[in-house]
């Protein structure tokens, strides 16, 4: 896959995400225009602002995860990376956050791997529950693991095969764009990835990333 074709992947899956709370805040803005009661506006302007929280958290994860946050830094604050998974996952209180990352500050491939497998973990979490996010660097090696465990926990079957590798380029759809790019940085910096296996009531990944 080029990089003109991960780029369409990228930006597909973004339209996506900020489709809905966008929606609703111009849905929001239209029914503002015409409502004079009170009560109703303010309950209007709670979703507006709901809908602004989540398309500026979303933002935020995405340009870490997906972007050239950080610039020419080559490590970043792991405290950034938590935070950008609480804005995304924990705000509405349905999703709790394990923090176990040891390190003040990460690689930028370890921080992008790593986001990229909250990403998925997080939306596998379909009913809420915890996520657990763990990492440890030594000898210049970052090893990291994300386990999400609740009611229900969906992976689709084509994001684990991007995932692990199992399935073409060719064939990778914009829900495997987070998939892809975790295992094209885990490669490239000669590391190794891990899946549980779909009949485990969780979801646990492992990586391995150098440098």
């Amino acid at each position: 896959m080029d990089a003109v074709d991960f780029a369409s992947l990228l930006c597909s899956r973004l339209c996506h995400d900020l489709l809905s709370p966008v929606g609703a805040m111009n849905n929001g803005l239209e029914l503002l225009a015409d409502e004079h009661d009170p009560g109703m506006r303010e309950q209007v302007m709670g979703l507006l602002a709901d809908s602004a929280s989540s398309s500026a958290n979303k933002l935020k994860f995405y340009r870490l995860a997906f972007g050239a946050a950080g610039g020419f830094d080559s490590q970043i604050d792991a405290n950034e990376a938590k935070t950008a998974i609480e804005g995304l996952f924990c705000s509405k209180g349905k999703i709790s956050l394990n923090w176990m990352v040891g390190p003040a500050t990460l690689g930028k491939p370890a921080i992008k791997v790593l986001l990229n497998l909250v990403l998925i973990a997080g939306d596998g979490l379909v009913r809420g529950g915890e996520l657990t996010v763990g990492a440890e660097t030594e000898g210049g090696v970052t090893e990291m693991v994300v386990r999400a465990e609740g009611q229900r926990v969906i992976l689709d079957p084509e994001i684990r095969k991007a995932l692990l590798g199992e399935v073409p380029e060719s064939e990778i759809a914009s829900r495997g764009a987070a998939a892809w790019l975790a295992r094209q940085l885990v490669v490239k910096h000669g590391g190794q990835i891990q899946a549980s296996s779909p009949e485990e009531p969780f979801l646990l990944f492992g990586a391995t990333i150098g440098g």
